[in-house]
């Protein structure tokens, strides 16, 4: 019997997925530069407050975490969303009860692997909305886990 399809599928599907993967790779660039923007704006931030940074963008096995403070005797571990519009609900709304066990975690992780005398420890959250043009929106929350 023959197929209505055509037989080389996969050129087919090269032909098809090949701008598909393009823009998806332009908009994942854009992306990451506008999370990479918010952490920028969010560290000013929060340095502008008197936190001293003491790290950015920290990777272990389990994931990362996108800043670490010192906030007078209390060390900081910071989850920063982006946004650059509130066309798709506030940034906040995209950290979820298993995205903060995880931070959790990550926090635990960077202990075991800084070990000495940390004090207190908290997990905060910043929300970011950065246009590209206009005004640029700032929120942080403490203590969110």
């Amino acid at each position: 019997m023959l197929s209505p399809f055509p037989t080389d599928t996969n050129h087919e599907a090269r032909d098809v997925a090949g701008p598909g993967i393009l823009d998806s790779e332009v908009f994942m660039a854009a992306k990451d530069d506008l999370g990479r923007r918010g952490e920028a704006l969010a560290a000013d931030y929060l340095v502008e407050r008197g936190m001293r940074l003491v790290e950015r963008n920290w990777r272990c096995a389990q994931g990362e975490i996108d800043l670490i403070v010192q906030d007078g005797d209390e060390l900081v571990f910071v989850e920063v969303k982006t946004r650059s519009s509130m066309g798709y609900g506030h940034p906040l709304e995209a950290i979820t009860v298993a995205k903060l066990a995880r931070l959790r975690r990550l926090a635990a992780a960077w202990c075991a692997v800084h070990p000495g005398p940390n004090g207190l420890i908290r997990i905060d959250a910043v929300a970011v909305v950065a246009p590209a043009f206009g005004t640029v929106m700032v929120e942080h929350l403490k203590r969110v886990f």
